[in-house]
């Protein structure tokens, strides 16, 4: 039987940070279940990553509906893990989940609709094996639903008990000025924009997404910190055949320019000259910037977990 460590919290100070004007204390490396937590994917290392990351005070595990691959396959791990190892501490996590991309063939597995997201909802919690989550999410901006219905449906999740508080990713800046009032007049407040953000991607800080949030008291959680692990030392000898780049899906190989290699290898001395990894310094970065309370960060191997816990 899993025993979490008990000094998780020994350094708590350090390890978390208040989300936007909330009661929330989200750890400032939070753990993503996007990659590596799939149906194709060993059973036993997630659960050494997640015990791992347990014990060293990460207590946010970020999921969405179609996480895997398969699609709903991390949640189904999430519902094991859950069941064999983390049901004792359920009141210590704080599980997110999200709907608004692909989920299920014909209209009613996709976007911003009532129906989707609550019907995703009731079929993330099945899957996880919980009663309830602590943060969902509409997880992308859809244009032709009303934006009334999508925010309603948020606020009647809340309302339900199915979640404690819900957030928004990957929505433009006027989208989300609506969304902070219309759900702030319902009493339920938004607790946090996702959104991507690192240093070859800052369209969150250009665009004003961050300083609005920082403003409104919203906290921000950065998923993609790595830019896909591009911003770590992976790259700097070509493309490893097991590597996101070689299967080209979401991180394709002609990011790998002349130019970029320059500025990874210039990346890998400043944070040397820090005594960092150059993953440890990006992600410092992002942690750095206002506003910010998280980055997520994706891990492959307990090893790799640690080195980006580094970071704080």
């Amino acid at each position: 039987m899993y025993l979490a460590d008990e000094h998780r919290y020994d350094d708590a100070e350090r390890l978390f940070a208040r989300c936007g004007r909330s009661g929330v204390m989200l750890p400032k490396v939070s753990l993503g279940f996007w990659h590596n937590f799939g149906s194709v994917d060993p059973y036993e290392r997630s659960r050494a990553i997640t015990h791992y990351a347990f014990d060293h005070g990460v207590t946010h595990f970020d999921l969405a509906n179609n996480y895997g691959p398969v699609y709903g396959s991390a949640e189904e791990t999430m519902g094991r893990l859950m069941d064999d190892d983390f049901r004792p501490y359920r009141d210590e996590l704080f599980i997110s989940t999200k709907a608004g991309y692909d989920m299920w063939p014909g209209p009613y597995g996709d976007h911003g609709s009532r129906k989707y997201l609550m019907a995703s909802l009731d079929q993330s919690l099945r899957r996880m094996r919980l009663d309830y989550v602590d943060l969902f999410y509409s997880h992308r901006f859809d244009p032709v639903t009303p934006i009334e219905e999508t925010l309603q449906a948020l606020v009647d999740i809340v309302k339900t008990g199915k979640a404690l508080y819900v957030g928004i990713s990957n929505w433009p800046l006027e989208p989300l000025k609506q969304a902070t009032a219309y759900l702030k007049q319902r009493d339920v407040p938004l607790l946090i924009y996702q959104g991507k953000l690192n240093l070859l991607d800052r369209q969150p800080m250009t665009e004003g997404i961050l300083d609005f949030c920082r403003q409104e008291g919203i906290g921000f959680i950065a998923f993609s910190p790595l830019a896909q692990g591009l911003l770590t030392d992976r790259y700097l000898s070509g493309i490893p055949a097991d590597s996101r780049m070689a299967k080209g899906k979401f991180l394709k190989p002609d990011r790998l320019t002349p130019q970029m290699k320059d500025y990874l290898l210039t990346l890998k001395a400043d944070a040397e000259a820090q005594g960092r990894t150059m993953a440890a310094h990006a992600l410092s970065w992002v942690l750095q910037q206002e506003g910010v309370t998280s980055v997520l960060v994706g891990a492959s191997s307990v090893e790799q977990l640690q080195k980006n816990l580094a970071c704080v």
